[in-house]
């Protein structure tokens, strides 16, 4: 009897050194051969996992480093995979004492699917957040006790990846290029988190979207139709409730050893020279908000973890683009080395930061090879809220009849003649409103002539133009409202909506002639060159109130004029000469008639002309 008591004792004991040793997660959980940098990082967690010795034999991989970190249930694995190294499934081992498990990780082959193309002036961006545009597979809606409520608007509404991909069509009729989805992974958080920026998996979509497949399907539909996707990502701080938070790799993981200290958002202390060191460390140390820890990429295991995400999607997905949220807000370090890694490793690609200023000064200082930064950022676009902020205002001011007055119109004049900043003023992102702002159409309008000056603005100056998703069909809302009333759901993107806004017949007559009128521009866009990669040459707007600027390109001509007042403007031509030269006359590319150029132009109030000349 006492025998059989050890040998059950015995058993226990192997059982439970197993289960001591068991891998419970692995990211990532596979890579690709033939990656320009050699190096592969591989986290593991388990139960007592650092107590193991970890070994492989796979023909042209090294273990180069095996490192324990303060919690022994993790350990981060460092590989070198040679240039010979082919594709196939290496077994990593974990031994302790005498029991030894084995860990299959497949190494592919790296794909030939078209991607990783990046965006630039060339395109124009439709934005969508996707739980308020299109509910493709109602079953996915509801998840542990968060639940679908579209009677509020802070709560999950059902808008799914399948929705996006079932109207592809949609988009690219419209005439967009390239489609940036708010973030679409994992964030499974207890009040539902329906923007995506509190994300509790870096390496799943949320399962209320669909699935890593769709998101791949997605991509490979868009780039069958001629269209790019850029992915939203979010290195500066995680969801309350990603997994990691129960059992930290270490104290550092998080800054402040993870306790709440709520950032002051002073981004301007960043390039402020005179800024005391403790107002940029509370800056950036700080976290956005109690649901979202703010990450230390100081931590050299965690700051790879990010940068082989990253890579990891664009090799997986393959994805064009990445906008990241909240750029300033990481470690600077860290996010320039980011940025050089992605582009070491895909040369076309692009990374659109978010730095949210209001003057155009501090949104250059971040922009890659700025003269005025002393540290390269790297970041090759960022995103214009100055012009934005700006444009609000000027199509709605009456430009005054005081030459030089910085009234209406000359407002965008202004912020164009600073493009000087910019180390490339081609690689901003323009835009009229997004997800974070209050929408450029008001509640109260019945009039385009406002919104056809801006869109015909938008699509013809510099940069990269972004429209947020409904702008085509006047939706509204006020951000003093909250942010749900500027995220409403797009008409007709659910199966009892009473109205189908995604059709010509479920449209007002108002919101067609919006449609109509952007699409006209969006589809001309894409065959003018001078538009899209352009010299601008823009003339100060005078005493009658008109802004009018030229694209050029391989001699070709564009020339936009904007009235920005209430009365019909006749507007003299021959001040405009250097760029008009030899031409007589153009078309007017949407009303599709010629306009001469000659001596003088008659402008009706409000109006805009495109003008291709020849």
């Amino acid at each position: 009897m006492r025998k059989l008591n050890i040998i059950i004792v015995l058993c226990y004991l192997g059982i439970f050194c197993l289960q001591a040793m068991e891998v419970s997660r692995m990211e990532p959980s596979f890579w690709w051969t033939g990656m320009k940098n050699p190096e592969l990082q591989i986290m593991l967690y388990g139960k007592d996992i650092a107590k193991s010795k970890v070994q492989l034999d796979y023909d042209g991989v090294r273990i180069k480093e095996v490192v324990q970190v303060e919690n022994p249930n993790y350990l981060f694995v460092y590989l070198e995979l040679r240039d010979n190294t082919r594709p196939g499934i290496m077994q990593i081992e974990l031994t302790e004492g005498k029991n030894t498990i084995r860990k299959p990780f497949e190494l592919k082959q790296r794909s030939n699917r078209p991607g990783a193309m990046g965006f630039s002036s060339g395109d124009v961006m439709y934005l969508i957040t996707p739980d308020r545009f299109v509910n493709g597979i109602p079953e996915n809606d509801n998840l542990d006790t968060v639940k679908v409520n579209r009677q509020r608007p802070g709560s999950r509404h059902g808008g799914d990846l399948r929705g996006i991909i079932n109207k592809l069509d949609y988009i690219e009729d419209l005439g967009f290029t390239t489609v940036w989805l708010n973030p679409v992974l994992e964030n499974r958080m207890p009040g539902g988190s329906y923007h995506g920026y509190a994300i509790t998996d870096f390496f799943n979509v949320d399962p209320r979207f669909g699935t890593n497949e769709e998101y791949c399907e997605l991509v490979d539909k868009a780039h069958e139709k001629g269209m790019k996707v850029v992915m939203d990502m979010i290195f500066n701080h995680c969801g309350s409730s990603h997994w990691w938070m129960k059992d930290m790799p270490a104290s550092d993981w998080l800054n402040n050893q993870g306790n709440f200290v709520q950032t002051t958002h002073y981004k301007w202390t960043l390039m402020d020279i005179h800024a005391p060191e403790s107002e940029k460390d509370i800056l950036v140390n700080g976290w956005f908000g109690r649901g979202m820890p703010d990450l230390n990429q100081r931590n050299r295991h965690l700051a790879t973890y990010l940068i082989q995400n990253s890579i990891w999607w664009i090799e997986y997905a393959r994805i064009d683009g990445i906008r990241q949220d909240t750029h300033p807000y990481a470690d600077y370090d860290f996010m320039a080395r980011w940025c050089q890694e992605v582009e070491n490793e895909y040369p076309d690609f692009n990374i659109v930061g978010e730095a949210w200023y209001p003057r155009i000064t501090a949104s250059a200082w971040w922009q890659g090879n700025s003269p005025n930064n002393n540290s390269n950022s790297h970041l090759k676009t960022v995103m214009d809220f100055d012009l934005s902020f700006t444009a609000k205002d000027a199509f709605t001011d009456e430009s005054s009849s005081r030459e030089g007055s910085e009234a209406g119109l000359f407002k965008l004049y202004e912020v164009i003649a600073q493009d000087y900043l910019f180390a490339d003023p081609d690689n901003i992102l323009t835009f009229l409103d997004n997800h974070d702002l209050g929408r450029f159409m008001k509640k109260e309008e019945k009039d385009l002539r406002r919104y056809k000056q801006a869109i015909a603005f938008l699509l013809t100056t510099r940069g990269i133009p972004q429209i947020y998703y409904g702008t085509e069909i006047l939706m509204y809302g006020e951000k003093k409202d909250g942010d749900g009333n500027i995220r409403k759901d797009f008409p007709g993107g659910w199966p009892d909506d009473e109205v189908d806004a995604f059709t010509k017949e479920g449209r007002t007559l108002l919101q067609n002639e919006a449609w109509d009128y952007m699409q006209k521009i969006l589809h001309w866009r894409k065959m003018s060159s001078p538009v899209k990669e352009g010299k601008l040459i823009h003339y100060t707007p005078d005493r009658t109130g008109c802004y009018v600027y030229a694209r050029i390109k391989d001699g070709q001509t564009v020339l936009v004029v904007l009235n920005g007042t209430d009365n019909e403007q006749l507007l003299p031509m021959s001040r405009f000469s250097e760029v008009i030269g030899k031409y007589q006359a153009g078309k007017d590319i949407i009303t599709g008639k010629s306009v001469s150029v000659a001596e003088t132009v008659k402008l009706p109030p409000r109006g805009v002309f495109i003008i291709d000349l020849y």
